[in-house]
């Protein structure tokens, strides 16, 4: 990491939120998602990133918002770089609080987001409050509160989409390789594979992949692996078990992709999420 860049992270034990706060100059992440919600806004700076087949330049008083699994950089285009503030939501959690504040929502469907850049002053202070009230492990009824209000002001910027619905312009041998991923995501899976479950040749599955997910089935691979390490390490299970469990060839393997995709090495992110010490 840059020595200018920092990065501040806390988790919830209730609810399993994540709270980061940082600051980046020159490029900040590789092309990665997550499967929370993260729900933020740029403080300081110009926060560049893509996602979704657009670039997006959020500045302070900007919101952004990126549902599950939707694959997004970081980089910071002038020299004070950026600073932001953000708050990761696991899906099951809200899905079920959005049902429960607002009782009309729609069978078989989950939240998702109307745009992935906003302007909006009242969802910003409930972002900062939420954020405040979570960091500084304020009284359960006060971030319960924090929580409600951030989900009521949240809800102008949601719609409720079906479960399965899937973007009519993603190519189909894209979907099902994607499918085939999440499927064998422990396995060692290699592209003869892809080709004979989609029914192309490697070239136009990779073209086809990059088009639909932004990144090449390999990285795609990574990136599902890296979201289940983050969950078994804020559970508290070693690193060098984590890589090896999940098919890295060794810890050093897990270090580097999990530092170029959130900026911060397992041990690290483990250590901010639970208190234990580093068991590098």
């Amino acid at each position: 990491m840059n020595g200018s860049n920092w990065l501040d992270l806390k988790q919830d034990a209730d609810t399993g939120i994540e709270t980061i706060r940082a600051h980046f100059e020159g490029h900040a992440y590789d092309p990665h998602w997550h499967d929370s919600y993260l729900v933020g806004f740029t403080e300081q700076g110009v926060q560049r990133f893509h996602c979704g087949r657009q670039r997006y330049d959020s500045v302070p008083g900007k919101v952004i918002l990126i549902e599950p699994g939707e694959v997004h950089d970081g980089e910071a285009p002038t020299e004070d770089g950026f600073t932001y503030s953000m708050l990761y939501l696991d899906p099951g959690w809200m899905e079920r609080e959005l049902r429960g504040l607002f009782g009309d929502a729609p069978e078989h469907c989950v939240p998702g987001m109307s745009m992935t850049v906003a302007q909006s002053p009242e969802l910003i202070f409930a972002i900062a409050s939420t954020f405040q009230t979570l960091h500084q492990q304020e009284l359960r009824i006060v971030r319960q509160t924090a929580l409600d209000y951030l989900l009521s002001q949240l809800s102008a910027h949601t719609h409720w989409r079906k479960r399965t619905e899937a973007d009519p312009r993603m190519p189909q041998v894209a979907l099902r390789a994607r499918d085939y991923l999440h499927a064998h995501v422990h396995d060692d899976v290699g592209l003869n594979e892809l080709t004979a479950v989609t029914g192309v040749d490697r070239f136009r599955l990779n073209r086809a992949f990059k088009a639909a997910f932004g990144i090449a089935p390999h990285a795609y691979l990574v990136q599902l692996r890296l979201a289940q390490a983050r969950r078994q390490l804020a559970a508290g299970k070693a690193p060098a078990e984590v890589a090896a469990g999940l098919g890295f060839a060794d810890q050093s393997h897990l270090g580097r992709w999990f530092k170029r995709a959130y900026g911060l090495t397992p041990a690290h992110y483990q250590q901010r999420c639970t208190g234990l010490p580093d068991r590098r």
